[in-house]
């Protein structure tokens, strides 16, 4: 059995041809044969998840199906809490948390029906990674578990590219889920913000953070935002908006959008490899193809969004660490340590002028941005590299293609658009204004419907497998 979308397994389930126990069951088999290797799994919740997919397939079989998710696995980054269930952020200084109470997203998404089958593998606190100084090695990319799957989200988008999970939930700060989507070739969208709650999840940067999913196709992420949205009184964030249809506007025709490409951030200033390059550029001639119009749009530049982000994000993470930081230091991983340092060496008017320039890039992005209906640049600058050779700064180092859209809170997403050196998968992003999310998965489907890229799968051997090639004779 190979490992269907959600909307194939949804379209299933509710024809009752499809068991929701031997879905759970495929997947769980999957992870006993291939996690030993992928590192995405912090901890699994067989008995749990088959407890729920027995029930899901009790509704299934009197005709009371919750809704599209009911009978769907999926699992969550170990940065939403979960009542019962370790939550450790992938550090040592929670390794034994054990929350009372879900995550608001975790319990919406258990209200549609989905089935958890366990939490995930991040970057330390959603920054510190790829680390190799905690109880639990990083997550690897499915492509080649030699090479990085990015992060924080690293455990979601790897478990989902190995049909380990349909899909997950993942946060993005400044690329977290965009960017090991990119790497690991799945799809992943980072919302707009306030769309979804952030209560019950470990924060990173207060007015950064956007929950999201990640999943195999952008309809599939579509399905997974619609339980994930809604107002929460409790998140102060929270918007209190009604949420559209997600899939409202898939299989329609794009003709007449306008499609502006921001060439200068991934031609000049942040030059991507050749395969993303050419990626781009296919995605570019299948939307005119489809009756779009491409027009360039001049953004302002990739550093001045990444030196706002940068300092709020360290300096509000610094902020939620510093009693441990003084009193715990050791037991962080070196990483996430010396990152979290650069925020307490900031000032409160560093801090300040960070956010007096958020408003006038937000300001300026709107501006330029206002003639067209889409964004289109790049996911990843280039393929990923090699897992152990990852500078300490990561993204701090150099400026991405997704601080833009964190600062500035519009919706994002990075979706497979073919295939470079090694093998490995290359992206497009793109992004369009506040709330307008059906639009942006009415183009990215238009994409995906077009190309072939979803039909292929990382092609992975089992943990007892390489065991076996690898013991003396």
């Amino acid at each position: 059995m190979q490992t269907p979308t959600i909307a194939e397994a949804a379209t299933l389930i509710a024809a009752r041809q499809l068991s929701p126990v031997e879905l759970a069951e495929h997947c769980l088999s999957r992870i006993e044969a291939l996690d030993g290797t992928l590192h995405s799994f912090i901890g699994v919740t067989p008995e749990r998840a088959l407890q729920e997919a027995k029930a899901a397939e009790h509704r299934m079989m009197t005709g009371t199906l919750l809704g599209t998710l009911d009978g769907i696995p999926i699992a969550h980054k170990d940065i939403y809490c979960t009542s019962g269930i370790r939550t450790t952020a992938h550090s040592k200084l929670l390794k034994d948390w054990v929350p009372n109470v879900d995550a608001h997203i975790v319990s919406r998404l258990a209200q549609a029906g989905a089935l958890s089958l366990g939490k995930l593998a991040t970057h330390e606190f959603a920054l510190g990674g790829p680390s190799f100084d905690l109880e639990l090695p990083p997550a690897c990319n499915p492509w080649n578990p030699d090479h990085f799957s990015s992060g924080s989200s690293s455990g979601t988008a790897v478990a989902v590219a190995a049909g380990l999970i349909l899909g997950g939930t993942g946060t993005d700060t400044s690329g977290s889920i965009r960017s090991p989507a990119a790497l690991c070739g799945v799809t992943g969208i980072k919302p707009t913000y306030g769309l979804c709650s952030r209560t019950g999840i470990l924060p990173l940067a207060f007015s950064l953070d956007h929950p999201g999913p990640i999943a195999w196709t952008s309809e599939d992420c579509a399905l997974l935002l619609q339980a994930m949205s809604g107002y929460d009184p409790t998140d102060a964030a929270s918007v209190d908006c009604m949420v559209p249809n997600f899939t409202s506007r898939l299989r329609r025709e794009i003709k007449g959008l306008r499609i502006g490409v921001a060439r200068d951030w991934h031609e000049v200033e942040n030059k991507v490899s050749p395969a993303v390059q050419n990626g781009i550029e296919d995605a570019i001639a299948v939307w005119r193809a489809q009756g779009a119009e491409i027009v360039e749009v001049r953004m302002p530049s990739l550093y001045d969004y990444q030196a706002a982000a940068s300092v709020i994000m360290l300096c509000e993470a610094f902020s939620l660490h510093e009693t441990w930081m003084r009193t715990r230091g050791d037991e962080y991983g070196e990483m996430l340590r010396d990152r979290l340092v650069l925020g307490a060496l900031m000032t409160s008017a560093d801090y300040m002028q960070a956010v007096r320039r958020r408003h006038e890039l937000c300001i300026a992005t709107a501006k330029a941005a206002a003639d067209v209906d889409i964004l289109v640049t790049a996911g990843a600058q280039k393929e990923a590299p090699r897992i152990d050779g990852v500078p300490k700064w990561g993204g701090l180092s150099s400026p991405g293609f997704y601080d833009p859209f964190n600062i500035s809170g519009w919706p994002a997403i990075s979706l497979c658009s073919g295939y470079g050196e090694g093998g490995l998968p290359v992206s497009v992003q793109i992004a369009a204004k506040p709330f307008q999310e059906p639009l942006l998965f009415q183009v990215a489907d238009a994409f995906e419907q077009a190309t072939d890229f979803r039909t292929k799968r990382p092609l992975l051997a089992s943990s007892r497998e390489e065991t076996r090639a690898a013991a003396p004779v």
